[in-house]
């Protein structure tokens, strides 16, 4: 492993997301039973968002996320659908810069809809993690 560090920082937790085998049941737990805010729902009700924190990193609301079990599965056998970490847009400049240095292969995905932009690789497990930051666009 390399003494060089990456040039950005993690600034927090920007989402969890479960698969779920009953998405009904589990949307209704966590708005139900734990009271979370729904924030968006997505791909025809397979995926539900909820605010988990207002404002996050940056402008990223941290967020809960439900993935219906037959959504495409990320990491080969992994039941984490992806771990997303949230760093301030400049920031996620200059991790995109740290991949390229490192070799670390990546994709960008844009969210307009949520004014998001997430920067995503895997982790040695095949794991899906996403560096994600408001882009400052748009927000529900």
């Amino acid at each position: 492993m390399t003494e060089k560090r990456p040039p950005f920082t993690i600034g927090g937790l920007g989402e969890v997301a479960i698969r779920c085998h009953d998405m009904a049941a589990m949307t209704a737990f966590y708005r139900d039973v734990i009271g979370l805010t729904p924030y968006a729902t997505r791909n025809n009700g397979k995926i539900q968002f909820f605010r988990v924190a207002q404002g996050g990193v940056a402008g990223h609301t941290t967020v809960l996320a439900l993935f219906a079990d037959d959504l495409p599965a990320t990491g080969k056998g992994s039941s984490l659908h992806h771990l997303a970490l949230s760093l301030p847009y400049a920031e996620q400049e200059a991790a995109i810069a740290w991949y390229n240095e490192i070799g670390q292969a990546y994709r960008i995905e844009h969210f307009d809809w949520t004014g998001w932009r997430g920067v995503f690789t895997s982790d040695p497990e095949g794991n899906t993690v996403e560096l994600v930051a408001a882009t400052g666009a748009h927000h529900p």
